[in-house]
């Protein structure tokens, strides 16, 4: 009976993951498909358009370290149930106000909840799961993977039948199934360290050690891939030729694959340890699918999409795993989660923000196509330094 509850208890632990997880991104991917039809409606720039994305984005980073306060104060189970409550009211907010101020105020409050939550999750797997880290920041990253897809392939469904703003404001209900169920699981009860709080941080602080900034380093450059292509694969794809509805298939491709591979790669990680390894191969898909980008026909768009996806979905399951790898608790591999994310999240915020002035400057994307593979090569050279134990 003991057996039976603790799978059953198991099993609803990895169901209010998911779902956590699931509202991750919807509030930002779901942008995405809309750029046009917000920047014509609201008579916009390319480059003001993008901070749609790019205000989250910078906040994910600039907000994540105060993951280690939220845990110590309020406790995971509470923290992580309020900030999906205001994911869920500033994405609703967005249906009845559709405009521009208050579409980037919530952009701001989003990305900061956004901001809190992921690592305090990688935490809770740490704290709760030391055996299985892997396969559980699997479930979190597909359903983080799951999220995007659904909102970049059926916001332009919703749009269809609606307006924008419904269709960017309808994601907001995921955040109530995702708040019951929260609530409704039984966690481990949670070890209060309030007291000694600022000494253990000072403790475990990890901005003095150099493997941290390498994982910083390189969760800022997959982070500014992933970003980069969810805002812009769709334009690149349309720019090529293809219509909006085949270019919202294409991303809906790539978005597929890399959920995929988000489940898939990390149950492999056990039987096939080296990090180096899985890196190099799903980078090399990613090389493959951005030279397509630049100088393949418009049916090789589709191709790109699938292996640019292979990329994402594998870097970003072993960018969260890099602190979990490195740490021995929970709390610090909260610290060492809200560094590496805090830093990484800024690097990436400002490439959407970056390509579309570079859009409107040139007209093309080549440029665009171009820093990406040099993000590339960045992450195998952080990739390599990881490698090195010293």
């Amino acid at each position: 009976m003991a057996e039976k509850q603790r799978n059953a208890a198991m099993g609803g632990m990895v169901l209010a993951i998911l779902f956590v997880a699931l509202n991750l991104r919807p509030a930002i991917s779901s942008i995405g498909p809309m750029l046009e039809p917000i920047r014509a409606d609201l008579n916009l720039s390319n480059s003001e358009v993008s901070l749609l994305t790019a205000v989250p984005v910078f906040c994910m980073g600039l907000f994540a370290p105060l993951a280690v306060l939220f845990g110590r104060k309020f406790g995971l189970k509470r923290s992580i149930a309020v900030l999906l409550l205001a994911i869920g009211v500033f994405t609703l907010v967005r249906g009845f106000m559709p405009t521009y101020p208050v579409l980037l105020a919530s952009a701001f409050f989003i990305g900061l909840s956004i901001a809190i939550i992921s690592p305090l999750l990688s935490a809770m797997i740490k704290r709760d799961f030391p055996m299985r880290t892997a396969a559980l920041i699997g479930v979190f990253s597909f359903g983080m993977g799951l999220g995007a897809t659904l909102s970049a392939g059926l916001t332009g469904v919703f749009y269809s039948v609606a307006d924008w703003p419904l269709a960017i404001a309808s994601w907001s209900l995921l955040s109530i199934a995702a708040v019951v169920i929260w609530l409704r699981v039984e966690q481990p009860a949670e070890e209060k360290s309030e007291r000694s709080g600022l000494e253990e941080i000072a403790r475990i602080s990890p901005w003095k050690n150099k493997r941290a900034w390498y994982m910083l380093l390189f969760f800022g450059c997959q982070s500014a891939l992933f970003f980069s292509m969810l805002t812009w694969l769709a334009p690149i794809a349309i720019e090529k030729g293809m219509s909006v509805l085949a270019a919202g298939g294409v991303l809906t491709l790539m978005s597929a694959v890399q959920i995929a591979g988000n489940i898939s790669i990390p149950l492999f990680f056990n039987k096939f340890p080296n990090r180096l390894g899985w890196i190099l191969a799903v980078l090399s898909f990613g090389t493959v699918g951005i030279l397509l980008l630049m100088f393949g026909s418009v049916t090789a768009v589709w191709a790109a999409a699938a292996f640019i996806g292979v990329a994402l979905g594998g870097l970003f399951p072993i960018a969260l795993l890099m602190p979990l790898d490195e740490t021995a608790s929970a709390d610090e591999a909260n610290s060492w989660t809200a560094m590496t994310q805090s830093g990484g999240y800024i690097i990436s915020a400002f490439m959407p923000l970056t390509i579309g002035i570079l859009y409107d400057q040139t007209g093309n994307h080549s440029v665009t196509l171009t820093m990406l593979l040099i993000f590339i090569l960045l992450m195998v050279i952080f990739a390599v330094l990881l490698n090195r134990k010293d």
